[in-house]
């Protein structure tokens, strides 16, 4: 019972957290609908960049809390792995920016046409700047996290929101696509203020500045990076599948559509839950205790997924009608909501395990069983999807994520067996 609530109170701070991260995101799609169609397609085409890049960065950056989660009881001797982080994070916030300012060359080689391209404006480099202000914060919240401080954790990400979707409904009818740029650096570099500020005081001193120590930065980057590489092959299967469900009809992929924003949304408490675990899991002394976080974590990930399922169970139709007025999309995603629920609760259990790992600091695992799982998942998307269409792909979807709780699982308990060996050893 004691690690439920502890789960819990780190957990339910960081749920909200991405809630309201996710407010800001809405109300821009929502601002440019009633704006200009085109502008709105033009953000589509960048969301498609910024959102694997943006959670590439986040993963590495979620790297660093079993280097960190030891000094809990001491926050400022963490100072020098957090000036190695900073470095470390600066380094993925630069591939990702670079990625984000290269849309408009990869969206007109990829055919998008030519008005939708010249909307983007200013829109890639402002994301650009977004992504280097916060790495810039060397990963803050993760560090947070860590030290125990996760209610601190929230407010970086309301004040992003707030002012976000503040700044534009109020610069999106002047300037268009570019007010949605600007107002996502500004809300960018209060957030990362605060989040510093926070930082500052969760340490009790100051960070200051630091020659960067090379050995440790590379043994940080062997966890962060393999986490890194993990999200972006599952977003990037995911386009894949995508893709794939586009082929067969356009009510098909409508209710695909639907039914993926309804995954991620189900998929927000596993992922705070598995955030919140890798402190407990990381400082654990022996077997037993890391093993038990983990397994508890796992519990609390699938009741909350279970929890939403039930709602979607209960009121589906209304729910998956706000996404949604075609009757023939609604009747479509209906019977498909078992099997992505299904595969929603799989995803759940594999999320905690895999985040688990890195908390072991075998993230290089998670990532070899995720090329494992989500490899025949990549190449059977596309043939599943002409043979057996969306079902089939929900279907393939939930198999994969299955294999994934089984892979995972099963690493996780291999590489926990070695918790507390070489304290015992010493």
């Amino acid at each position: 019972m004691v690690v439920v609530i502890v789960l819990l109170r780190a957990a339910v701070p960081l749920f909200l957290a991405m809630v309201t991260g996710m407010v800001g995101t809405l109300v821009v799609t929502s601002v440019l609908g009633n704006h200009d169609t085109v502008a709105l397609a033009a953000f589509a085409v960048m969301a498609a960049v910024l959102n694997p890049a943006s959670a590439a960065v986040q993963g590495a950056l979620r790297g660093l809390g079993p280097f960190v989660a030891p000094y809990r009881d001491d926050p400022g001797a963490a100072v020098p792995v957090v000036r190695d982080a900073r470095w470390l994070s600066l380094v993925m916030g630069t591939l990702g920016a670079v990625a984000v300012v290269c849309v408009p060359v990869l969206a007109r080689v990829s055919g998008v046409p030519g008005e939708v391209v010249g909307e983007l404006g200013l829109l890639p480099w402002c994301l650009a700047a977004y992504l280097l202000v916060f790495a810039s914060t060397g990963g803050a919240s993760t560090i947070l996290v860590a030290l125990g401080r996760s209610r601190a954790v929230l407010w970086p990400s309301l004040v992003f929101g707030l002012v976000l979707s503040a700044l534009t409904v109020v610069l999106v009818p002047p300037l268009g696509l570019d007010g949605v740029g600007v107002a996502w650096v500004v809300a960018g570099v209060i957030a990362a203020v605060v989040a510093s500020v926070n930082l500052r005081r969760a340490l009790g001193r100051p960070i200051g500045q630091a020659r960067p120590r090379v050995p440790e930065i590379v043994r940080l980057a062997r966890v962060s990076v393999p986490l890194a590489a993990t999200v972006l092959i599952k977003f990037g299967v995911l386009g894949v599948v995508t893709f794939a469900a586009s082929t067969t009809g356009a009510r098909d992929t409508a209710a695909h559509a639907v039914l993926t924003t309804l995954t991620g949304l189900l998929m927000l408490a596993s992922l705070s839950v598995a955030q919140a675990s890798v402190p407990e899991v990381a400082r654990a002394r022996d077997v037993a205790a890391a093993r038990r976080a983990n397994r508890t974590a796992a519990l609390l990930a699938v009741a909350g997924t279970l929890a939403g399922a039930l709602v979607l169970l209960l009121l589906g139709e209304q729910v998956l009608g706000l996404f949604t007025g075609d009757a023939a999309v609604l009747e479509r995603a209906l019977g498909l909501l078992p099997l992505m629920l299904l595969s929603s609760l799989a995803d759940a259990a594999q999320a905690v395990q895999g985040i688990g790992l890195t908390a072991l600091k075998r993230s290089g695992a998670s990532l070899a069983y995720f090329v494992l799982g989500y490899g025949g998942l990549l190449a059977a998307a596309v043939p599943v999807a002409r043979t057996w269409g969306i079902t089939g792909l929900w279907v393939a979807m939930a198999v994969a994520n299955i294999l994934l709780v089984v892979l995972q699982g099963a690493g996780f308990h291999r590489h926990s067996a070695r918790v507390g060996v070489a304290e015992a050893a010493a």
